[in-house]
């Protein structure tokens, strides 16, 4: 059968995504997922001050709001949106949220979207989330008695550093990077020094993967709002413009186990859309639930060539200071986990760095960001890849 062309896409102009907001992360919390999402919107309304009645557009993402949907949250928190999103993708949730919102918004389907990400964090909630997680990475690992995120990227990291010789070290660069970061955003939940020593030396957990490679699971909320550019200057909200975006799913399926991802397939897109390269994007978010995921996002977005990752984060200094930021925020690795919020935390850093709103680890004269998004991993690969280039609007 012959293979039908990609129609072109159009562009993004002329959105703007405004109004970063984050519910204080908690390791574990008594409130539910619903709890976390009324919390957010109350934040975006707060800082907008935007009546709620303004908001006709909503996206949800989360784990635990479960037997709910998005929908469920409309009548929980008396919204009446015409335009209306459930993204249950994880990791990825943020990049797809932003794309659809931003689409919602030129098709005059919605004028003002609230884009929310929560999940809460009970003593026993992640594990039974993992149970429930894939019911075919499930059934591939548990009758060997593996299970949960940990072997499956020992897994992945082990396959990386066989094939193109990162070591630890490498993967140790990143993380003590991202909790330098962390020092400086409030909203961290780990904000004690680490040092690469105390990296080398932290305990396994699925060889080679150490302490220090895992996110922590917890609770919490993010969230941004999406509007025409033209909308956010009269209401004065400090914007950043959304200059392009790409999703992709079940990439390199053939692949015997995941050394690149989707987001190489579209890259030339991306940044055919923003009409810039990679030397023109001055801080990197990256999707961090373990470092080696984002030394691939180096290099399948074209920071580096495929295999040079490890080289490329040596030579680079990655702390809102250094020569190549990312993750100012800390990520992940040092913010916390908070379900499918971990997939906004790259969005909503990008628009605190590029409207002024990102304190002491401002990252000096930056214009503009690109943030990666990749959701719901199976046994040896991840389903959803994602990013987008926004840049700042004065």
């Amino acid at each position: 059968m012959a293979q039908i062309a990609s129609s072109k896409r159009k562009g993004y102009e002329g959105v703007a995504l405004a109004v970063p907001v984050t519910v204080p992360y908690q390791r574990y919390s008594s409130h539910g997922a619903h709890w976390f999402v009324g919390q957010a919107l109350h934040g975006l309304l707060q800082a907008s001050g935007l009546d709620k009645a303004a908001i006709d557009g909503l996206t949800v993402s989360s784990f635990s709001l479960a037997p709910d949907t998005a929908v469920g949250v409309t009548q929980h928190l008396g919204l009446s949106p015409r335009w209306l999103d459930h993204i249950p993708t994880g990791g990825a949730s943020g990049v797809m949220a932003l794309r659809r919102a931003a689409r919602a918004v030129q098709a005059g389907d919605a004028d003002i979207v609230a884009c929310i990400a929560a999940d809460t964090n009970h003593v026993d909630s992640f594990r039974q989330t993992l149970g429930a997680f894939s019911g075919f990475a499930r059934d591939a690992t548990y009758p060997y008695g593996a299970g949960g995120p940990n072997s499956i990227f020992a897994f992945i990291t082990s396959h990386y550093m066989r094939s193109y010789g990162a070591r630890r070290e490498d993967f140790g660069r990143i993380c003590v990077a991202q909790r330098e970061n962390a020092l400086r955003n409030p909203h961290a939940l780990m904000r004690k020094p680490l040092s690469l020593e105390q990296y080398m030396e932290a305990r396994v957990i699925s060889d080679p993967i150490h302490l220090f490679d895992c996110v922590m699971p917890c609770a919490g909320a993010d969230a941004f709002l999406v509007m025409s550019a033209e909308r956010a200057r009269d209401l004065g909200l400090p914007h950043v413009l959304l200059r392009g975006a790409i999703e992709r799913h079940n990439a390199y399926s053939d692949d015997p186990i995941m050394w690149r991802g989707g987001w190489r397939v579209d890259r030339e897109d991306l940044y055919a859309q923003a009409a810039m390269q990679p030397q023109d994007i001055d801080m990197l978010m990256t999707y961090d639930d373990y470092p080696v995921i984002s030394m691939m996002q180096m290099e399948d977005l074209g920071f580096c060539d495929k295999g040079e990752g490890a080289a490329f984060v040596q030579s680079h200094d990655l702390t809102f200071a250094g020569s190549f930021p990312h993750n100012t925020s800390g990520g992940q690795l040092s913010m916390g986990q908070a379900g499918a919020a971990g997939g906004f935390i790259g969005v909503v850093e990008a628009i605190r760095q590029l409207t002024g709103q990102a304190g002491e680890r401002a990252v000096a004269n930056a214009r503009t960001a690109m943030i990666g998004g990749f959701g719901m991993v199976v046994y040896d690969r991840c389903l959803c890849t994602g990013a987008a280039i926004v840049e700042a609007s004065v």
